[in-house]
């Protein structure tokens, strides 16, 4: 089975599919981003995804975006496709899975997962902290790694918003299902929501 994974950044989408790798061994994730990246270090001499989103043509981007959709779609076993429904540019938001992209995926499931906007942002700097010691948050605005933009609690529910549209979009140009998992509510514990979320994608697993 094909799932793609689709959330806003640094919501711990990532820590969700580890912990389902954890519980089936033999899941392989599959990071999109990370396969562009490597063919536009290799076309265009670009360091970083940030770079890449910012620095490129929209015609070049979408390039990229097909061809990494072609060699990902080439690969067997159950994967877990980690990318994004949404990417902020310069001039707005971009499908992270235009038709063609999702087409050439061939996913059987894509799944939306939407968190409190609060989270996402203490979550942002959590990680942040830990590579740049020197970060600093202001009231309810958060310092992106280097190169993201500063964004506030509602900029992230708007891009929540977005996501839903174009989740829905790329679910209907792939012809497969969508599953939204609603992860808004507190942790009682530690990772709470990345074992919700890792049982739920094994449970989709079992549908094959």
């Amino acid at each position: 089975m094909r799932i793609v994974l689709v959330a806003v950044p640094g919501a711990g989408k990532s820590t969700i599919m580890r912990a389902a790798q954890r519980l089936k061994s033999d899941i392989k994730i599959v990071n999109f981003g990370d396969q562009m990246l490597k063919i536009a270090r290799e076309r265009y001499g670009i360091q970083d995804r940030d770079e890449m989103r910012k620095r490129l043509s929209l015609e070049d981007y979408q390039a990229l975006q097909e061809e990494a959709a072609r060699e990902i779609a080439n690969l067997s076993g159950d994967l877990l496709i980690d990318t994004h429904a949404s990417v902020k540019m310069p001039r707005g938001f971009y499908p992270g899975l235009p038709d063609r992209v999702a087409e050439l995926l061939k996913p059987d499931v894509i799944m939306l997962l939407e968190f409190d906007p609060q989270v996402v942002l203490q979550r942002r700097l959590k990680d942040i902290s830990l590579k740049a010691p020197e970060a600093t948050a202001v009231g309810s605005v958060s310092v992106p790694r280097v190169g993201r933009d500063i964004e506030t609690v509602e900029e992230v529910e708007l891009q929540q918003q977005v996501n839903r549209g174009y989740a829905i979009a790329a679910a209907n140009a792939a012809r497969c299902s969508l599953k939204i998992l609603n992860l808004r509510a507190p942790e009682k514990r530690p990772f709470e929501h990345a074992e919700i979320g890792a049982q739920a994608i094994l449970e989709l697993l079992k549908t094959t």
